[in-house]
């Protein structure tokens, strides 16, 4: 019997998927073979080889024959994810319109598709095609009614205080990370740690378990570990597999003190300021001021507050005050607590904090 925890095999992902208890991973990463159908070596211009995907893994006698495939593992995955579960495939044009339509016939909820533009892809040597300069991520949830992470507020600050796009510019996993063995790719499609980062950081919480069917040369697991969850995954291939063994091996969780994240907003929960009021924790007629104590306003009986001519809430008046669309009252407004100007978003804290919303 296996131990499903920071632990990697090397075995059929068909096979060992079976072993699997159900409702085991917060989240599943599958980059599974993107059956490209090439049928002979290619080549450049000059004769020479280029090492593209023309493995022995990534053959299939038809696309009946990889339909059943992914049929087969993306129900297995199915059964061992969590009810609040996600998974995300990864293919390029050759099979991910396949795996989207399993993915809905077997009921996963399509969340959002993400186009990774790669900013070093491999050219169209004999310029027979546009440069195939993309791959595509879908993201699902077990079903429509799955209560799903995303940590929106990490993604942003990630992004410089935008909102996170669902196009995706990352090299292709090249220099040092990528693995070579007698100058050549161990592996033909590694993926970058950076993608792995990006999407573990996005979907997952620390201590959240995640696994990878198709490990290749371990980078699902590598960004796991680092990123204090737990992986487990599985390579048919044996030297794919002792090559993520090493890398797993070398990885080093980052301490914990830098593993924390910015807290969601949606998961905290709303206190309107008028909660406080009603509740007796402010009273009305209790003066605010602004950070300088230049302006004053007062809170009426309905939470909301007056200054000079103008009511409204406390959102909205630190609005106009600051020439702003809209503006936080919470983190703008003070009220006197024995002589110390403090926040009256300290109220609202120690509201939560006492379990009383």
């Amino acid at each position: 019997m296996h131990n499903f925890s920071n632990k990697i095999i090397n075995g059929d992902c068909l096979k060992e998927l079976k072993k699997i208890p159900s409702k085991s991973f917060d989240l599943v990463f599958a980059d599974p073979p993107y059956n490209m159908q090439i049928g002979k070596k290619l080549t450049r211009p000059d004769s020479s080889k280029v090492n593209g995907v023309n493995d022995k893994w990534d053959h299939f006698n038809s696309f009946s024959h990889y339909d059943i495939f992914s049929k087969t593992w993306l129900s297995e995955c199915r059964r061992i994810l969590k009810d609040n579960g996600s998974i995300w495939v990864i293919g390029s044009y050759h099979n991910i319109f396949r795996l989207g339509y399993h993915l809905q016939n077997l009921n996963f909820w399509l969340l959002n598709d993400v186009i990774w533009k790669k900013n070093n892809p491999m050219p169209n040597f004999r310029g027979t095609r546009f440069t195939n300069a993309h791959e595509t991520l879908i993201w699902a949830s077990k079903n429509k009614k799955s209560k799903y992470t995303f940590n929106y507020q990490s993604l942003k600050c990630l992004n410089d205080d935008l909102q996170m796009r669902s196009d995706w510019i990352l090299p292709i996993c090249s220099g040092k990370e990528r693995l070579k063995k007698n100058g050549k790719k161990l592996h033909s499609t590694q993926k970058p740690e950076s993608l792995l980062h990006r999407i573990i950081l996005a979907t997952t919480n620390k201590g959240d378990k995640i696994f990878d069917p198709f490990l290749g040369t371990g980078t699902t697991a590598v960004v796991s570990k680092k990123l204090g969850r737990t992986y487990f995954g599985i390579e048919k291939d044996k030297k794919y597999f002792q090559a993520a063994l090493e890398r797993v091996n070398k990885a080093k969780k980052i301490e914990d003190d830098f593993l924390d994240t910015i807290e969601n907003n949606k998961s905290k929960p709303r206190v309107p300021f008028g909660s406080l009021v009603e509740l007796g924790i402010i009273q009305p007629g209790t003066t605010l001021f602004d950070p300088k104590k230049k302006i004053n306003a007062k809170i009426m009986v309905d939470g909301s507050i007056k200054y000079k001519e103008t009511e409204g809430s406390i959102h909205k008046i630190a609005a106009k005050i600051m020439g702003a669309e809209s503006y936080n009252g919470w983190t703008y407004w003070h009220y006197n607590m024995n002589g110390t100007p403090v926040l009256i978003d300290n109220l609202r804290q120690k509201f939560i904090l006492d379990k009383k919303f």
